[in-house]
């Protein structure tokens, strides 16, 4: 069997192609770098240099394997249309990465009660409605002779198995403080989002590849849930930081990390379910979020930017 895994030089991505190498998976895995091309080589999986968002790039990749899996973009409707295109009447597996951010509100750190199973009908806010409806676009294929599947994680934490060995949101958080010497939530943190390991998540993709999950399902991985105040908490306990973790005003939020991220990674609360994920077999042991912490504020991958 051979999978073709978009976006193999990232955390998501790199984490499920060396998963796949050990179900004896031949992986050909996308990056943009040349320099990153030799590292997959160095791993083992054979690279393809090129833009991920170039139908002319993707689509003949798409013919030489088995399973098509994008953690490049959740995104790229036109990446998507490109895969969908190529994999028409095959019944070959492409397996979509989304991101639970399409349940999110815009809390600014107060507590939502809301959680969500594969089940819930979702409205997005307006800022996710273009990822929802590529979401639909992609289970529709399965009507078009498409095995088509979209994993949805929350906030993924642990360490990479790929090349890229940390995810995005709690480091944007501990280099914040690391930076600034105090720990902040967006508002009063008290917003909740549900977590994952990386290594529990992969196994869930594993599980899609395998061929055990139906065609025109939409999975949430989740394993816990934790809110951010008591994550910054963490995180000024693991610097040994003196100050008082700080709750910052959204604006200050913004202008650190972005709307996107202080408003709908770090600000909102997103509370979902693996319920449909958990009857096909996918069982989540690794450690907590809170427990991995320490781990993540000491690690060399990490680093304060220097600008």
């Amino acid at each position: 069997m051979k999978a073709l895994v978009i976006g193999a030089s990232g955390y998501i991505g790199g984490s499920v192609a060396a998963r796949l190498q050990t179900s004896g998976f031949e992986v050909i895995g996308t990056t943009s770098s040349n320099e990153r091309a030799e590292e997959l080589k160095r791993l083992g999986i054979e690279p393809a240099v090129g833009a991920h968002k170039d139908e002319s790039f993707i689509a003949p990749l798409c013919a030489k394997v088995d399973v098509v899996i994008n953690a490049a973009d959740s995104d790229a409707r036109g990446l998507v249309e490109t895969v969908l295109a190529a994999l028409k009447g095959t019944n070959k597996k492409f397996i979509h990465t989304s991101g639970s951010s399409i349940v999110s509100d815009t809390a600014c750190g107060e507590y939502a009660d809301k959680t969500y199973d594969e089940s819930t009908p979702v409205v997005p806010v307006p800022q996710k409605e273009a990822r929802v409806a590529i979401d639909r676009l992609i289970l529709d294929a399965a009507k078009g002779g498409v095995h088509s599947v979209v994993i949805c994680p929350c906030l993924i934490y642990g360490r990479g198995l790929g090349m890229s060995k940390e995810s995005i949101q709690v480091p944007a958080l501990i280099n914040q403080a690391k930076k600034s010497k105090i720990a902040r939530c967006v508002g009063r943190g008290l917003n909740v989002w549900s977590t994952v390991h990386i290594e529990d998540l992969v196994e869930l993709y594993a599980l899609a590849a395998s061929g055990s999950v139906p065609a025109g399902t939409f999975l949430f991985a989740e394993n816990g849930e934790t809110n951010f105040k008591s994550l910054a908490e963490a995180i000024k306990s693991s610097l040994q930081l003196s100050a008082p973790v700080e709750e910052w005003a959204i604006a200050d939020a913004v202008s650190e990390w972005g709307e996107g991220m202080a408003k709908f990674a770090l600000g909102s609360n997103s509370r979902i379910r693996g319920k449909r994920s958990r009857e096909l077999g996918w069982k989540p042991t690794r450690n907590s979020l809170l427990d991995d912490v320490e781990r993540m504020c000491h690690s060399s991958d990490i680093r304060v930017a220097v600008h």
